[in-house]
């Protein structure tokens, strides 16, 4: 049964008929109460934007949640800490690109990914890395000397027009949108999120030294 608000009021109001003062009558009353305010938290959770991005990929029941600039000093720190956890912990990493708006060349490399994602997510993934490796010589002048250069070793050419329709940076878009709707201001940020407690589904990362008690504790819960 759907769980939308007008529905289910329209439910509620069955309940509503003249009663007789029985125990069974104000049974059935509590509970109706119980079932349209249940529902009423459901539709409200799921049109929460943290309700659709903070949560695992879908056969998983922890995860780990960033929000990443590649032109980003922190960031490039703390990538590889996230992959090791995620390789210990075997659970999945999720990648969300956030270019801030002071970097002059991290939007660029952000679609740049994305279009490597397209061959696959692993491959995308590897070239963020490969951008992080190399952050502190990149400049918007030579960031898609390094893309070729990435692409050549992957025996693979790089269009002259990497996204000739847009579509790759509206992807960036979404994921730098979502972060917004979130009240993300700053790069990393990173959750630990669980399917596993509804009533703490995620949980912030401060610092990199607390992640592997965090996902613990998330994996206990």
């Amino acid at each position: 049964m759907a769980c939308g608000l007008t529905g289910h009021a329209r439910w509620f109001n069955i309940f509503l008929i003249p009663m007789k003062n029985s125990y069974q009558d104000r049974s059935l009353l509590f509970i109706a109460i119980l079932v349209f305010l249940l529902c009423a938290t459901l539709t409200t959770a799921a049109d929460d934007p943290l309700n659709a991005v903070l949560r695992p990929p879908k056969g998983a029941q922890v995860a780990i949640v960033v929000f990443e600039d590649l032109q980003c000093p922190q960031c490039r720190r703390v990538a590889p800490i996230l992959e090791q956890a995620s390789k210990t912990y075997k659970i999945p990493l999720v990648r969300h690109d956030f270019p801030l708006p002071m970097h002059n060349w991290s939007y660029d490399a952000a679609v740049i990914a994305r279009y490597f994602d397209e061959t696959s997510k692993m491959l995308g993934n590897e070239f963020r890395d490969y951008i992080f490796a190399n952050q502190l010589e990149i400049n918007p002048q030579n960031l898609r000397s390094y893309a070729e250069k990435f692409a050549a070793e992957h025996k693979m050419s790089l269009p002259f027009v990497i996204d000739p329709q847009g579509k790759l940076a509206a992807e960036v878009n979404a994921d730098r949108d979502i972060g917004k709707a979130i009240k993300l201001d700053h790069t990393p940020t990173v959750y630990i999120v669980s399917s596993r407690n509804p009533q703490k589904p995620y949980v912030e990362m401060k610092e990199s030294n607390q992640l592997y008690a965090l996902i613990d504790a998330m994996m206990k819960e």
